[in-house]
């Protein structure tokens, strides 16, 4: 069954649909967590959180977007919230890797030098980048998931990679 029929089934109450979403989805949200938030959180609570406002308000999903591009606009302002309550905002940024080589530590080296300058981005540019380079999705589906106009998206994303190169450049 598509995405869309089983988030209209789950509109509909169907808790089969639902539990099938879930599984569909927790893999790709555990990713799509553990690259923002610290591991002192709970991932498994924020997408415990989010699958409760999918359930919520499935009947109320548009189609102006892709389900996935829904689901994750939903993980990430679930996760800003538990963030901010938590007044700890420090995304910790893992899994950015290059592509592989043939030298292990050059390989660990370059992660490090990567993940440094991208902790030292604002969080909105750094997510932004994330979104769009690491997880693949497309301007509008990044200024769907932030809430964003695609120009301030498009803007943020100029400024982080601007702002990246200076850094990437002075951590060598």
């Amino acid at each position: 069954m598509s995405e869309d029929h089983l988030l209209a089934s789950v509109a509909r109450g169907d808790r089969r649909a639902f539990e099938e979403l879930y599984r569909v989805y927790y893999r790709r949200l555990i990713r799509f967590l553990a690259t923002r938030i610290p591991i002192s959180h709970s991932a498994d609570e924020i997408i415990d959180d989010t699958f409760m406002v999918v359930w919520r308000c499935a009947g109320e999903f548009r189609r102006q977007s892709q389900v996935s591009t829904w689901i994750f606009g939903i993980t990430y302002r679930v996760a800003l919230k538990s963030l901010r309550r938590n007044e700890r905002w420090s995304a910790v940024v893992d899994g950015c890797l290059p592509e592989p080589s043939i030298d292990p530590t050059q390989e660990a080296e370059e992660r490090d030098w990567l993940e440094k300058g991208l902790r030292r981005l604002p969080a909105k540019q750094r997510l932004s980048l994330l979104l769009a380079y690491q997880h693949g999705h497309s301007m509008e589906q990044v200024a769907s998931m932030t809430q964003s106009p695609v120009g301030t998206v498009k803007a943020r994303m100029y400024h982080a990679r601007g702002k990246l190169r200076h850094l990437l450049t002075a951590l060598q």
